[in-house]
């Protein structure tokens, strides 16, 4: 990044009248590179809730997901980060001014989920793409590990499927989810997979996350699998939380230490100035083993 100083704003964003957020987002303009993976042949669209302050649990955070499957691979996405980057991306080709796109940010990018997960991608393996401030990108690449499934005797309906209920445990939390045969796709929200048949309906058994199927299509025109992660920094899982659980600690000072011709001013919801967030409430999807 050149030696140009950047100023930007930290807006607190209320997540209720007791608790607010760091809302940090930050870009630096850099064209991003997209490479065509495969053609999706389904796309499901998944009403997602999660828990961010586990002493707040009354408090809870909607987003919206979308699952895109192709042949042999997949990729989840935070459907409020591509609206943010879409835009951000005609903001920038349009030389907008540094107020439009602060007002932008603040407008669409208050993404809680903002990793991409690419499952099969490359073959065999999991790939995790974040961005941490919006400028620090990270890509994680993992070995595929499949959920050990119980399946269970239960059925339910969604989105008029004819479910059956299956358990397991994965990446450090207890899984519930809801799947459905008569969609013969292996595969659902998150690294979650390996049901016969597209699973719907996902929750965890401490109600932090859940994922439920609001709809989806057939993909009957062409529809590429982007990849932007080829400029993403690499790094092992260990590394990967490590760098998050940094930020969530000190989010401004992560910032500052990282890119020092920074310049940063916080601002409440209401445009007021406000002291810098510390302990950002962290409650990760993954949680290890």
């Amino acid at each position: 990044m050149s030696t140009k100083i950047i100023f930007f704003s930290l807006c607190l964003a209320a997540l209720c009248a007791s608790q607010a957020r760091a809302q940090i987002i930050v870009s630096d303009g850099t064209k991003v590179v997209n490479d065509t993976i495969g053609e999706a042949q389904l796309l499901v669209q998944y009403e997602t809730r999660c828990i961010p302050n586990t002493e707040k649990p009354e408090k809870v955070m909607e987003e919206t997901m979308m699952l895109e499957v192709g042949k042999n691979l997949s990729k989840f996405y935070s459907y409020t980060k591509y609206v943010c980057d879409s835009v951000l991306a005609v903001d920038f080709a349009n030389k907008a001014s540094q107020e439009t796109i602060n007002e932008h940010m603040k407008q669409y990018g208050g993404s809680k989920l903002s990793e991409r997960t690419f499952k099969g991608y490359p073959a065999g393996k999991v790939t995790t793409l974040d961005e941490v401030a919006g400028m620090t990108r990270l890509r994680c690449e993992e070995s595929e590990e499949r959920p050990q499934w119980k399946i269970l005797a239960e059925n339910d309906s969604i989105l008029s499927y004819l479910c059956g209920k299956a358990e397991c445990q994965f990446k450090g939390r207890t899984w519930t989810a809801w799947f459905t045969a008569d969609i013969p796709v292996s595969d659902g929200p998150w690294k979650l997979c390996g049901l016969p048949g597209l699973i719907l309906k996902a929750e965890d058994s401490e109600g932090h996350y859940s994922f439920t199927a609001t709809g989806m299509e057939q993909c009957h025109t062409y529809r590429p699998i982007l990849f932007d992660g080829k400029k993403h920094e690499p790094m092992n899982r260990k590394a990967y939380d490590k760098v998050h659980e940094r930020y969530y600690a000190d989010p401004v000072g992560f910032i500052t230490g990282s890119m020092p011709n920074v310049t940063v001013t916080i601002q409440d919801e209401h445009g007021n100035a406000t002291k810098n967030p510390k302990n950002v409430p962290y409650n990760p999807l993954e949680r290890g083993k």
